[in-house]
Parts: structure tokens; sequence; C-alpha cells
């Protein structure tokens, strides 16, 4: 086959077209447009680059459709092109993805659109989405806009903000009651609240877990609550491990109560034995720490909770 039938083949058949052939599911509840996650029985895999690339989320295995083929059915990559060819006129069930038209669109850099978003007041819409559906304290989210980490997204939506060791805003997380995503053009690093210079490094997966830890715990002195947004860039790692590397640090991998969870745990261990500094593993009881934190509050768990007399 010509480099072109082969070019015109990768064109023409995505990975989601693959994993669905071979028995793969989206995971609707943990998908983006920009990062599709797909599911089979305990194997993840992500679909990204406008469905032409892919990653295994239990480890570095990527690349395009025709890697995808030689992971998912083995064999060579004459036996990857005859499975990727037997699903040109295959069309997978794709989600109809409902994303809000945003504000702000063309190209205007990351900080002047940060910049021209208001950050929440009390019962604003975000101030709203968080108290109410997310059960974040109104005591957590005052910190988090005194420290100017959040800002009010499109349509009640929340950015959580992704900075850099000078605190320079590089991306930021977009969730909404909705929808979920990160800055287009943006970079992935950390969001973190709480104190900075803390010896205490509690990793998360979304800003919003890093908050309801951090509420649950009372907003521990001694802790720097960060989210990673999901992923693990390079700008996250590198970041993750100059905090390892401070004196008597300690990396504890506060990551989510699954299969996923446990693969960046295991990364963020490894971080830890590199750098040689204290590590701990810390789950929540629920699947996530903000659907514990909602638990708690059904159940009357929370800590007791400032007066809301200011906002």
């Amino acid at each position: 086959m010509e480099k072109a039938e082969i070019q015109a083949l990768r064109v023409r058949v995505g990975c989601s077209a693959l994993l669905e052939h071979e028995g793969f599911a989206i995971d609707l509840k943990e998908s983006t447009r920009r990062a599709v996650k797909f599911r089979r029985d305990d194997d993840i895999i992500i679909v990204i680059h406008d469905d032409k690339g892919w990653f295994d989320a239990r480890s570095d295995a990527k690349g395009d459709v025709f890697a995808l083929a030689s992971y998912l059915i083995g064999g060579g990559f004459s036996e990857a092109l005859a499975a990727v060819g037997g699903l040109v006129a295959y069309q997978p069930t794709l989600p109809a993805w409902e994303r809000p038209s945003r504000v702000l669109t063309g190209t205007a850099p990351i900080t002047q659109r940060w910049e021209q978003r208001k950050r929440p007041w009390r019962a604003s819409a975000t101030w709203s989405y968080l108290t109410q559906s997310r059960a974040i304290p109104w005591h957590i989210v005052r910190k988090a806009i005194d420290a100017d980490l959040i800002r009010e997204g499109p349509y009640g939506s929340l950015w959580a903000k992704h900075a850099d060791g000078a605190d320079q805003v590089v991306g930021w997380e977009e969730r909404g009651p909705d929808w979920r995503g990160f800055a287009t053009g943006g970079a992935k690093q950390l969001f973190r609240f709480g104190v900075t210079t803390a010896r205490r490094i509690c990793v998360t997966e979304a800003a919003i877990d890093a908050m309801s830890l951090a509420a649950i715990e009372e907003a521990r002195g001694d802790t720097l609550y960060v989210s990673t947004g999901g992923g693990w860039s390079p700008l996250t790692a590198q970041a993750l491990e100059i905090l390892a590397s401070q004196r008597n640090a300690q990396l504890v991998a506060a990551t989510d109560n699954n299969v996923q969870g446990e693969v960046f745990a295991d990364r963020i261990r490894q971080m830890a034995e590199v750098a040689g500094c204290d590590f701990s593993r810390l789950r929540p009881r629920a699947e996530d720490w903000n659907e514990e934190l909602k638990e708690r509050r059904e159940k009357g768990e929370l800590p007791h909770t400032p007066s809301a007399h200011q906002g």
C-alpha cells in the first residue's frame, strides 16, 4: 500500500471507530470534547487530537489509529492496516456534545481572557454552582476568590486557574452543571489552593476535588491542595517535581478511588521515591472527594462552617 493510501486511511478512520468495534464504550461523565474516555471492563483509553490520537491511561502506550490497532489486536503493521481498512465504512456512535458557546472566541491571550472574567460574588451563578450543586462551603469558596484562583465562566460555570511557579495564569479548568473542559490554548500545570510553601502537598485530579478535600480537612495550615486537571502533562510533572524537592516535603496521592486514580497515585509514589520525600495514599470513601463531601454534608459529618455574614 502506498504512503498516500495509508494516510487516507488514517484520515478516514478515527480511533473511536476502532475502540467501539473492539467493545469499548464512552464514559460520558469523564469525557470532554478534546479528551474522550473509553472503557472496556478495566481497560481505559483516552482519545485525543480530534479522534486521531490516543493514550492508555494505565501505561505509556499511545499513538495513531494504526498503533491502536496493533495495541488492541496484536500483530504487526500489516494486521493493523487490515483492521483499520475494514472500518472505512464504520460509523461510531459518538455523543452529541452540547458545549455553551464562549463569550470570548478567537485567539485572545490566556491572561487577557482570564482578566476579562469577573471573580465570583455572593449569589452569583458560579458561587451558587459551587456552594449548592457542589456542596463546597462558602468560606472555602471565599478563600479561593481572595487568592484569585477562580473566575466566573459562561452559563454559571467555574474557571479554576492553573498557574506556573510565579503564579502566572497558564490555563484553567472549566466545570459547569452540564459540561467540563480546559481552556482552549491553555496549558495544564497545577491548580494550587492553600499554603504555597506547605510541606504537605495533596494531589487531586480536579480543582473542585482539591477544594472539597480542603473543606473536609478544614484547610489544614500545613497543606497545599493541588489539582492536575485530570491530566499528567510535562508541565504538571515538572511542577510536582519542584514541590517534591522542597525540604521535608510529603506528597499525598489524593486521587480518585478508581483505576485511573490508582495509576496517578503510582506515578506520584514513583516521583516521591525519586525525590526522596515522604509519600502517602489518601483515598476518598466515594469515587472522588466532591462526592464524599456531598455525602458528608447529607450525613451532617462536615466540620463546623463559619456563619456567612459577608460575601
